[in-house]
């Protein structure tokens, strides 16, 4: 380790900080160029990201004006980290170069290895010269948003950019490593009665549920609405019901097990299906899909919540998407977002314009939404789903286990912080929170 690591560590000042030289190399997770096609013909199942990851160490880049250097305390692994490290549905390495041939300073991302990762809590090391509103020692979550603020698309709705791009997924030099180069528009406080694992959970997923359910560029709920939520103890499902709680909508939480279902119910969700225990079929097999099953589904969500849901959040794709245009109420939405079991999807197109309905995409969120949504964190009104945490020398595993969906929840990765627990400066608000609502996944065991 380094000494400039160690003081961060040791809670030193911006002063100390400052003062104390960059380390020659850190360590970082990535895949290589030369491994792109070492899952050609394989089926996604069987890809792993055991054997394409690696920790190595690499040279931190020139700093760009408007960029900082973070210590990354700690990340996390999002599905974009499996997407990435099984080559899949293409290569990211098509990303950073198409990335190099923007700029001089793009040029810096198209390596031959890729720093993934795209979350992080941390502590700022180094500030470019134009950097204004930040300094050196915050302490700092990172959301994905990486966008080009001299193009005038950008403006508005930064996610409608020309050049709008994931960091650690299109750009290099992401979150699972010790050093992370980040736009400065891209930093936001962290939740000071958060711990480093906790805190680095979030702004991905939490941001991407509070475009879609809050957010006027989404499907904003309002008091009443009824949210069928598909995948709803996992990271963005989980977020999605706290937010339709706090916006006074009802949420249907879709989960597959009795476990799953009492982490939704702790969570407040007192309407929970559980698909393994009704067994539904929505395919016939590979290519014909089941209205009868859509069917059993809507009489489902109808005797619980009495009508059928106002807006269906929509990200597992095309196992789901046929059953989520139906059961969706006349005139409703459904918000989506992703696409976790496949993105060619079908759906019976009757249903959707003969009953007025609208499939609404959405991507990650701006800037403003994400330092919204964190604000939600801040204030104790939503809770990370942390359900396990790795050392960053097991990041390969720990991407095996979302890959094959063993954790609910969100998987934590330690890179700078010595252990669990560390960071929380704001006791008061813990308290009030409440230590089992913080522990909700980890306490009913969200892992394999």
């Amino acid at each position: 380790m380094s000494e400039l690591l160690d003081a961060v560590r040791a809670g030193a000042s911006a002063d100390v900080l400052s003062a104390t030289p960059l380390p020659a190399t850190v360590r970082g997770v990535v895949v290589r160029r030369e491994d792109m096609d070492m899952f050609a013909g394989m089926p996604s199942r069987e890809k792993d990201p055991r054997r394409s990851l690696h920790l190595q160490e690499f040279e931190l880049p020139e700093m760009a004006p408007d960029e900082v250097l973070v210590a990354v305390m700690a990340s996390s692994i999002n599905f974009n980290t499996v997407w990435t490290s099984i080559f899949e549905p293409v290569s990211t390495f098509g990303f950073l170069d198409r990335l190099g041939r923007e700029s001089i300073w793009g040029a810096r991302h198209a390596r031959d290895y890729h720093v993934v990762g795209s979350d992080a809590s941390g502590v700022i090391v180094r500030v470019g010269s134009a950097v204004r509103g930040w300094k050196v020692a915050d302490e700092v979550t990172i959301h994905c948003n990486h966008v080009d603020d001299q193009d005038p698309s950008s403006h508005d709705d930064s996610m409608l950019a020309n050049n709008q791009r994931i960091w650690g997924f299109e750009t290099n030099f992401g979150g699972l490593a010790d050093v992370t180069l980040v736009k400065a528009n891209q930093l936001m406080p962290k939740p000071a009665h958060l711990s480093w694992e906790e805190a680095a959970v979030n702004a991905l997923c939490n941001s991407t549920s509070y475009r879609m359910l809050v957010s006027r560029n989404g499907a904003p709920v309002t008091q009443g609405d009824k949210v069928l939520i598909w995948g709803a103890s996992g990271g963005i499902g989980s977020f999605a019901v706290q937010h339709v709680l706090n916006s006074g909508g009802v949420p249907i939480g879709v989960v597959s097990s009795p476990e799953k279902a009492a982490i939704l119910r702790e969570l407040g969700c007192e309407h929970v299906i559980d698909r393994a225990d009704k067994g539904y079929r929505f395919w016939k097999d590979e290519h014909t899909q089941d209205e009868s099953e859509w069917r059993r589904l809507g009489r489902d969500i109808r005797s619980l919540v009495g009508e059928d849901p106002d807006i269906v959040f929509e990200h597992p794709g095309r196992s789901t998407m046929g059953a989520s245009v139906f059961v969706a109420k006349r005139g409703g939405t459904i918000v989506t977002c992703a696409a976790t079991s496949g993105y060619m999807i079908e759906y019976d197109n009757r249903h959707l314009w003969m009953k007025l309905k609208t499939i609404k995409g959405s991507h990650f969120s701006n800037y403003r939404e994400a330092w919204a949504a964190n604000q939600t964190l801040i204030d104790g009104k939503v809770v990370p789903p942390l359900s396990a945490v790795f050392a960053l020398e097991q990041a390969g595993e720990a991407t095996y286990e979302m890959h094959h969906n063993r954790h609910e929840g969100k998987i934590g990765i330690l890179c700078v912080a010595e252990a669990e627990g560390l960071g929380i400066t704001d006791h008061e608000t813990r308290a009030r929170v409440g230590e089992a609502r913080l522990s909700v996944f980890r306490r009913h065991g969200a892992g394999s």
